[in-house]
């Protein structure tokens, strides 16, 4: 029977492909559509904004739910790529990045209910400030971003450390992941213990993240896939 590779279930460029659509649809939603639309402080103009730009709204949280769509077949081809060198550590990492893609898939109900309290008839009837709930629920929903980062963080350490143990990974983006997991979980910890120190970080904090996983991306698009698959060989 042929060795198992990653490249038997999915090509790197393929996975490549798909981790650049994960941080495109990323950037997308929080930057384009949530970046454009919150106004920090205000949630008399962040409604008005929002009401304004429902169908942006919406296609921001379907665009975010497409990049939780993507994680899926991304975590199958990490943990197969990371098993040979030690299985149990990659199904830890796999399950760590299921808990964060299912926390963050859920945490868009969110999203929806801002959309259901500016556009309660009950609320208005009742003469209800709906802004004052939507606005609670976007800071819910930031909240939950940031729970949800911690399981993405463990998984990051763990991957580091496997690509820095695998000999066919460059160990360079090993220390970029391993930076990237530490930046991930002191934003949500200082967002959960001291929001104003996350609000001086943020999003300087996120950029070692960013980088280590553009470049993991880059690697993915590039790297000799036959090499690849040969190096992998072996350990199986």
């Amino acid at each position: 029977m042929p060795p198992i590779t990653p490249s038997t279930l999915i090509s790197a460029r393929v996975a490549g492909l798909m981790y650049l659509g994960v941080i495109g649809l990323g950037l997308f939603g929080e930057m384009f559509v949530r970046g454009s639309l919150l106004i920090t402080g205000d949630g008399d103009a962040t409604a008005s904004n929002i009401l304004g730009s429902q169908l942006l709204w919406r296609v921001g949280i379907s665009t975010d739910l497409l990049m939780h769509v993507l994680d899926v077949p991304l975590i199958i081809f990490f943990y197969l790529l990371l098993k040979p060198v030690d299985q149990n550590l990659a199904l830890l990492a796999t399950v760590f990045n299921i808990v964060q893609t299912c926390v963050l898939g859920i945490n868009k109900l969110a999203l929806l209910a801002v959309l259901f309290l500016l556009n309660s008839p009950a609320l208005s009837a009742m003469q209800v400030d709906s802004s004052a709930f939507a606005l609670l629920a976007i800071n819910l929903h930031s909240h939950g971003f940031g729970i949800g980062l911690i399981f993405f963080g463990f998984t990051c350490l763990v991957r580091g450390y496997l690509i820095l143990r695998s000999g066919y990974v460059p160990r360079i983006l090993g220390t970029l992941l391993l930076l990237a997991g530490v930046s991930y979980l002191v934003n949500t910890f200082a967002l959960l213990l001291h929001p104003p120190l996350a609000s001086l970080l943020f999003p300087v904090i996120l950029l070692p993240a960013l980088v280590a996983e553009l470049a993991l991306t880059l690697w993915l698009l590039t790297t000799n896939e036959s090499v690849l698959q040969q190096r992998l060989a072996p350990q199986l």
